[in-house]
């Protein structure tokens, strides 16, 4: 078991120890994609969702499940983040909206799963705000579009 990261000598669970790392700046980007109706879409985009502005809305979210992403993911490290963003792409001929989470630290491991969990909290937090008139929203396309910094370099998909 010892050549995998996540488990002890006992083969349990752990958080690897990143002690001895470098702290290097890192930053990460995640996407996910929102579709709707037509009608639903145009709703989104003219700001008049009976909730509130759901990009606003979905954009602080987000920010907010990547500060909080080692309370849902058991073995994240809390990282102390620097920078945090959103932004939208909306398509309004396929009445979606594409979105991607960048997240940014410096220290001993990376933001890959806090720029995951941006993305898919600001979908779901989209999703939630325009349930009442559209029940079969899509969130698809959730994945790492890049990453760079620390030892394993950049990654781009």
């Amino acid at each position: 078991m010892s050549d995998l990261t996540h488990f002890n000598n006992d083969g349990r669970a752990r958080m690897v120890d990143v002690s001895d790392k470098a702290q290097t700046l890192r930053e990460a980007t995640a996407q996910a994609v929102v579709s709707f109706n037509e009608a639903t879409y145009k709703l989104v985009m003219e700001g008049k969702m009976k909730k509130g502005d759901v990009l606003a809305v979905a954009q602080v979210a987000g920010i907010m499940a990547a500060k909080r992403t080692p309370e849902l993911i058991p073995m994240c490290h809390p990282i102390r983040i620097t920078g945090a963003d959103i932004a939208f792409f909306p398509d309004a001929a396929a009445h979606r909206i594409r979105l991607e989470a960048t997240v940014r630290c410096t220290g001993e491991t990376g933001v890959e799963m806090e720029a995951l969990a941006a993305a898919t909290v600001a979908a779901l937090t989209m999703y939630d705000m325009c349930k009442a008139v559209q029940r079969d929203i899509g969130i698809s396309d959730v994945y790492l579009l890049a990453k760079s910094g620390g030892k394993s370099g950049t990654f781009t998909r």
